[in-house]
């Protein structure tokens, strides 16, 4: 069987960028949607799925932290990347002429000021390498798409301007995750624990839920909610914290977040990118 990792979108997109970057001898095997990407790894379809889950300028992908915690899925290895999106239209068109542009919600919203300024409307599309595609196939010189460069290789297109995004330092974080729950050693380096919890319906509850994180020295990096089941009062939370699980520190923590949660279930345990400490480098300068 040939070993594949699913995205979500088409070739020439920036997840089958990063699952090239990540995982080079791994087949890239595209879905329609991100539930597509989830379901071809929990069913052995593909090995592997590559899943962004937040951008720098345009923010988190909604759609993944409600798939999240029901998924069979776990996070094994996460992965930043640079986005740079170049805007595409038919060989022979000129920028001048371009009246719409065509791309994936979160292109599109990382490419704002430069739609703005040239008077550019926006045209929602399923995905930026799609946005190409269908660029290529109206054979409208007045329309574009705004997507990676290697899409404009994939679909003979012509690149009308480079390097569009907002922010130099628009980069989109991934997550890799597989079916096969792997504990990885406690060696020394950086860890990142992953998981989800849901608070008891008490006064002060995620209050002293979180208060083993602080009394014990714990950093934690993220932490979101959302409702989960329709009632406004069963909030669930995304957590990423700094530290393996057989840190002293973090079995301590986890143990008072378990005594004042209904549930809590790990979703992952990996080592941290070293974009994460370039990162805090430059807010620190």
């Amino acid at each position: 069987m040939i070993a594949r990792i699913a995205f979500q979108g088409e070739l020439g997109a920036n997840s089958h960028i990063a699952c090239l970057e990540t995982h080079p001898h791994l087949d890239p095997l595209p879905c329609p949607t991100f539930e597509d990407a989830f379901q071809a790894a929990a069913t052995g379809e593909a090995d592997l799925a590559m899943i962004p889950v937040e951008n720098s300028i345009a923010g988190r992908v909604a759609d993944i932290h409600h798939l999240l915690p029901t998924s069979p899925l776990h996070i094994v290895a996460e992965h930043f990347m640079p986005i740079r999106f170049q805007l595409m239209g038919l060989k022979g068109s000129r920028l001048a002429d371009i009246r719409a542009a065509h791309s994936h919600t979160m292109g599109l919203g990382q490419c704002r000021v430069f739609l703005r300024s040239r008077g550019i409307m926006a045209r929602t599309s399923a995905d930026t390498a799609g946005a190409a595609r269908e660029v290529a196939e109206l054979g409208d010189p007045t329309q574009a798409a705004i997507a990676p460069r290697l899409a404009a290789e994939v679909y003979g297109l012509e690149i009308l301007a480079e390097n569009i995004e907002d922010a130099a330092h628009n980069t989109t974080r991934f997550l890799i995750m597989s079916r096969e729950h792997v504990m990885p050693e406690r060696l020394q380096g950086n860890w990142v624990t992953a998981f989800i919890f849901r608070v008891r319906n008490v006064p002060s509850a995620l209050y002293k839920a979180m208060g083993g994180f602080a009394t014990n020295g714990v950093n934690m990096t993220k932490l979101e909610s959302y409702q989960v089941g329709g009632a406004f009062t069963a909030t669930q939370f995304y957590a990423e914290v700094e530290g393996h699980p057989d840190d002293p520190s973090l079995q301590r923590a986890l143990d008072e977040l378990g005594f004042f949660s209904t549930e809590v279930r790990h979703l992952g345990v990996f080592s941290a990118h070293p974009y994460r400490s370039k990162a805090a480098l430059r807010v620190s300068v």
